[in-house]
């Protein structure tokens, strides 16, 4: 979407999970493509010179993945963005990729940026760590709420992936706290905001900006009650022993980057529809970072 918007790409990938999503951008004249890990200071250093914006996506992501290798996640996720912000001080635009896991437990008011943060994970928890230096150096932090929607290596184990899996492929899921609640938001969507962040980087820096569906304040219920509204077959029920690990229940205002001018274009049942015709094709996804 960046290439496609006229925008000069570096990227620096070490392809941790083998995949090969950006195959079909080396055509493109304006993409440029390195090998490298992101806490090579002298590489970054190198490259991000010539960069007018650094949109840092590399982390070990999710509450699993950061938890079983936790000296990992610390040095990609905080340490490594914690380098790299030694740039903005050259004039280089931040616009820092955050979660809105970050409110953990946000209470019956629907969470702003002015509300507590209290990440109940250690990759919440260095997602917040790291997102106070980006704010403290001028860059923009954009809170995304979970994401949904097909992409070429997309996770599998993100709740509406997940959920609509398990709806397409078993017919049933048990819910643990169905009545906790997320924000949801497609990936392109996602995408969308970064390029919105690059175009109106000085009238936004400095503050983080909720990123969902205003209208997709759901618990896992609500969920579950529209997928099933697409697989009629879909039969939930919730367990009355036992707990989900992920502790996470919030609903997210997103007011302060809907008054930006940005404005989601796919909603969820636009991504239910989408999960249904690829999970066709997928028969057997693998795709997950737990």
């Amino acid at each position: 979407m960046l290439l496609q918007a006229g925008h000069q790409i570096t990227v620096v990938d070490n392809f941790l999970y083998n995949q090969h999503v950006l195959a079909e951008c080396c055509a493109d004249p304006k993409f440029t493509l390195v090998r490298g890990d992101c806490r090579d200071d002298d590489l970054l250093a190198r490259l991000a010179w010539n960069a007018d914006f650094i949109v840092p996506l590399a982390a070990i992501v999710g509450a699993p993945a950061c938890e079983r290798n936790p000296d990992l996640a610390r040095s990609v996720n905080y340490e490594a963005v914690k380098k790299l912000l030694i740039w903005t001080l050259a004039g280089k635009g931040v616009i820092f990729p955050m979660t809105n896991s970050g409110y953990g437990t946000g209470g019956e008011q629907a969470c702003d940026e002015d509300s507590p943060l209290n990440p109940v994970s250690l990759y919440g928890q260095t997602k917040v760590k790291v997102e106070q230096r980006v704010l403290r150096f001028g860059g923009i932090s954009l809170r995304f709420a979970t994401l949904f929607g097909m992409s070429p290596r997309m996770r599998t184990d993100l709740l509406v992936n997940d959920f609509v899996l398990r709806a397409m492929r078993d017919r049933f899921v048990v819910l643990f706290e169905a009545g906790f609640m997320r924000n949801y938001l497609h990936v392109r969507d996602a995408a969308s905001a970064i390029i919105w962040a690059i175009d109106h980087f000085e009238e936004m820096k400095g503050k983080p900006y909720n990123v969902g569906l205003p209208d997709a304040n759901l618990t896992k219920w609500e969920l579950c009650e529209r997928i099933k509204a697409h697989v009629p077959e879909f039969y939930f029920a919730e367990a009355k022993v036992g707990e989900d690990p992920d502790k996470r229940d919030y609903a997210i205002s997103n007011e302060r980057i809907l008054a930006t001018g940005w404005r989601p274009k796919y909603s969820l049942d636009d991504g239910i529809r989408e999960l249904i015709k690829g999970y066709e094709i997928l028969k057997t996804p693998r795709w997950g970072n737990a």
